[in-house]
């Protein structure tokens, strides 16, 4: 029996599913991070084959093409040319097909179909592809001078609303009283310390600190619900940049989303739903998890006539 195995690597978790060519078995596992630029290639491969190494294939199961998804890619030449040699080293005579993450979250909210995926999480980045197969890119530049609409931008935005808020700078609201409460203040300059010793050194907690925002704004903060506003802008202008530079001739196109950010609601999905139907899209709810995904471009690559199995094991899930 064949196998093919998706892989949705992740800055802060791997997921890896495999399911035989008729889609009879299916098997999947979550691991650490796969971001090679943070615990160096070796060990972030090494980690997947060993994953994938446990599955239980069955008789003389045999590993007949995998698609992975990894951070990163497609973003350096040396690093690129690194991890594959490392990829292809650990998977010898397997047919490969490695790409960046982002696009088996689009596969996998799109089901294959053209259109664009917005992943707003702790950063932010698109893809999308046109019915003839072209391919684009825009955001996931880095934390330091892009990302904006993700948790990370908001995180910092939050750093600095509280900041101009508490000195002066802007009206004092709700935002300003949920971070004290919330972060446990005794004094508004503690927060320095309290940002500097514990969160600045770490993105995931940076992001964490959208959540006060969203605290904030249900509670009716003028300036967290503008703060939703501006990331919804900012994720606007990843679609229309998107649909700029491709040629979509179903309108409107689809347009998906994930992330931790999109859990607002309605906070950023109406600004953002009314970008999207101005640029020519369709907001459409994600379909398969990235790592099915990732399964359905092995099977688009290696096995296309397993298909339909694949997608009516998936839509039962």
């Amino acid at each position: 029996m064949q196998y093919y195995i998706g892989v949705d690597g992740g800055g802060t978790k791997t997921a890896i599913c495999a399911a035989a060519q008729d889609a009879s078995t299916l098997f999947s596992a979550i691991t650490g991070s796969a971001s090679w630029r943070e615990y160096g290639i070796e060990p972030v491969v090494r980690n997947i084959k060993e994953v994938i190494g446990s599955f239980p294939l069955e008789g003389e199961g045999q590993i007949a093409g995998i698609a992975m998804g990894l951070p990163c890619y497609g973003e350096s030449e040396e690093g690129d040319r690194d991890l594959e040699k490392a990829v292809r080293e650990a998977f010898p005579n397997t047919p490969l097909y490695l790409t960046n993450d982002v696009e088996v979250g689009w596969a996998g909210s799109l089901g294959l179909a053209s259109g664009v995926n917005v992943v707003a999480g702790t950063g932010a980045i698109a893809f999308g592809k046109d019915e003839k197969g072209k391919t684009a890119r825009s955001g996931g530049w880095s934390e330091f001078f892009g990302d904006e609409g993700s948790c990370y931008w908001m995180g910092r935005k939050v750093m600095e609303l509280f900041s101009k808020q508490s000195d002066g700078r802007m009206p004092q609201d709700v935002l300003y009283t949920t971070v004290r409460s919330e972060l446990g203040l005794r004094s508004d300059l503690g927060f320095i310390d309290l940002m500097h010793d514990n969160y600045i050194i770490n993105r995931d907690k940076v992001a964490s600190l959208q959540l006060l925002a969203n605290k904030a704004a249900l509670a009716g903060s003028p300036s967290a619900k503008s703060l939703y506003c501006d990331a919804a802008d900012e994720l606007i202008l990843l679609v229309k940049a998107i649909c700029d530079r491709l040629h979509f001739t179903k309108r409107p196109f689809l347009v998906s989303y994930s992330g931790g950010l999109f859990k607002a609601g309605d906070l950023v999905l109406d600004r953002f739903s009314k970008g999207v139907a101005e640029t020519g899209g369709s907001l459409y709810a994600p379909q398969f998890e990235p790592m099915h995904g990732a399964l359905l471009l092995a099977f688009e690559q290696f096995c296309p006539s397993g298909l339909p199995d694949l997608r009516k094991c998936l839509e039962v899930l």
